[in-house]
């Protein structure tokens, strides 16, 4: 699908929001952090997914990342300062919706970006994309869904893993284990996605919109999953390993723990 965006609807400097026909092509455009999250970001993406939600010409969106990448996840230096009153942590993780929303990945998605890949419904890559949690390298922890959501998306062992190792995984991997739902070529997640798009734009709107909070029903809802996260952040974010974790990345050398 080549057909340009049109009717810009948004445009923050780190988000930008367009129409195409009954879609709602979200992007974040940071690529000089690696469309890392921080308070602007969060806003621009709370407004977008605002209107997705709130527009009923607007039947299904997309969310990618520009510069060849998807998303590196939380900027360290915003502090946590990301949630927004509709959508939680990036004004999307927390979000109650009814409208189909599919990832288009390139690069890679880690961390905080994988987290909201999962926040997606569905999941477009591109062959050479990777996926990754690997906030335990910097003696943190996923806080944004990854905790209960990676073993719903994935087998429970490979959620596992990615979340102790905090080693990626290839997005042909991902897509062998049903966590990504269309491989494409480098370069063609946007199309990909799109193209997924315009499939579920063919149905009857309010049948998708109902299917998708009944899915999202049958799964649990998020409840003790949020509990547990809760819980965890609870014990790691005020620890010495967490804050040296943070100083080293941020400081370009390797951490020392210290286990407390």
């Amino acid at each position: 699908m080549t057909d340009p965006l049109i009717d810009p609807l948004i445009d923050t400097g780190p988000v930008r929001a367009q129409v195409q026909d009954r879609v709602l092509v979200v992007t974040i455009d940071r690529p000089a952090r690696r469309n890392a999250i921080d308070r602007a970001t969060a806003d621009g993406l709370d407004a977008a997914l605002n209107r997705l939600e709130d527009d009923p010409d607007l039947w299904c969106g997309v969310l990618t990342g520009a510069g060849g990448f998807f998303c590196a996840g939380s900027d360290l230096t915003a502090n946590h300062d990301y949630v927004t009153a509709r959508g939680g942590e990036y004004g999307i993780v927390r979000r109650g919706r009814r409208k189909p929303l599919i990832a288009a990945v390139e690069g890679f998605a880690l961390g905080g970006g994988m987290e909201i890949a999962m926040a997606c419904d569905l999941v477009v890559a591109a062959s050479d994309a990777r996926f990754g949690l690997p906030e335990v390298s910097i003696g943190l922890l996923p806080t944004c869904g990854g905790l209960f959501r990676g073993p719903r998306g994935l087998p429970v062992n490979v959620a596992r893993e990615l979340v102790l190792t905090g080693d990626p995984m290839t997005a042909t991997r991902a897509h062998e284990l049903g966590f990504v739902n269309r491989l494409t070529l480098s370069g063609g997640a946007l199309d990909g996605a799109l193209t997924l798009a315009a499939r579920i734009c063919r149905n009857a709107p309010l049948a998708v919109q109902a299917c998708v909070r009944a899915l999202d029903d049958a799964l649990g809802g998020d409840t003790l999953g949020w509990a547990a996260t809760d819980a965890a952040k609870g014990a790691v974010l005020p620890s010495a390993d967490a804050t040296e974790g943070v100083d080293a990345f941020l400081g370009k050398r390797p951490p020392e723990w210290a286990g407390r």
